[in-house]
């Protein structure tokens, strides 16, 4: 009788180390089996013991937010330090830190140069062609009278066209901006290679996109006047000055 009870204890007992442990709630502890490293798939043992992948991807993640956020730091702590030196040695050095953060990047000659070489980078390449019937001379964006002189605004011209009329480029180049300016609305602002940038602004609709490539005399964007706003506005500047568009291009001013 003795005899029976142990062999049924140690039967019971081997069921229960094959199982496993058991947890709370019921439930077998499960143990997934780690993959295989490379060693182990040619026949050799691992060269060192498996990790948690995802634990290892989040900590590399974390180190190189660390590291790029302490890069950050230092740029910025030497840039303002540069800027804060009177040395001679470091004039140069501070004249080019302050074009580079305040001057715009040359989309248009880096373009133009690209294009003669190598051709149409694929970024920049044109999304609207000209027909061959389309003069490549410098015109008004719009066709209409000039109800306020350069003179009298010093930044651009007034133009007034009377109806809903497109508004094309100055000459083709990279848009630089296409938004709402504080000032006149709603402006695309155009770069092109000769190192000067055409704004037009009051616009109704804008019909391009930031950094698109636009070829001269493209529709760019509508302009319908109202009553609060019959007059479209146009400016050119280069080196930072505003240019009479008079000069640049042969209008009729309205006196």
């Amino acid at each position: 009788m003795d005899k029976g009870v142990k062999k049924v204890r140690k039967s019971i007992e081997r069921r229960k180390r094959i199982r496993g442990p058991v947890v709370k709630g019921g439930q077998a502890k499960k143990v997934y089996p780690s993959f295989p490293q490379e060693e182990e798939k040619h026949g050799y043992y691992p060269f060192f013991a498996d990790t948690d992948s995802s634990g290892s991807r989040t900590g590399s993640m974390v180190t190189g937010f660390v590291l790029k956020g302490m890069l950050s730091v230092m740029l910025f702590l030497g840039v303002a330090l540069l800027h804060q030196s009177n040395s001679e040695i470091l004039s140069e050095p501070k004249a080019w830190t302050s074009n580079a953060l305040t001057e715009d990047f040359p989309f248009a000659q880096v373009h133009q140069w690209y294009q003669e070489t190598f051709g149409n980078p694929l970024a920049f390449s044109p999304e609207y062609t000209t027909t061959n019937n389309v003069s490549d001379a410098l015109a008004l964006p719009v066709n209409g009278s000039i109800a306020e002189s350069f003179q009298s605004n010093g930044k651009g011209i007034m133009i007034t066209p009377g109806e809903a009329t497109d508004v094309s480029t100055l000459s083709e180049g990279i848009v630089i901006f296409a938004g709402n300016d504080k000032e006149t609305n709603k402006t695309v602002v155009v770069q092109h290679a000769d190192g000067t940038t055409s704004s037009y602004g009051y616009l109704s609709d804008i019909n391009v996109h930031l950094y698109q490539f636009v070829v001269n005399n493209q529709p760019i964007g509508t302009f319908h006047p109202t009553v609060d706003n019959e007059d479209f506005y146009f400016a050119i500047e280069k080196d930072n000055e505003f240019i009479d568009p008079v000069q640049v291009i042969q209008v009729d001013e309205q006196q």
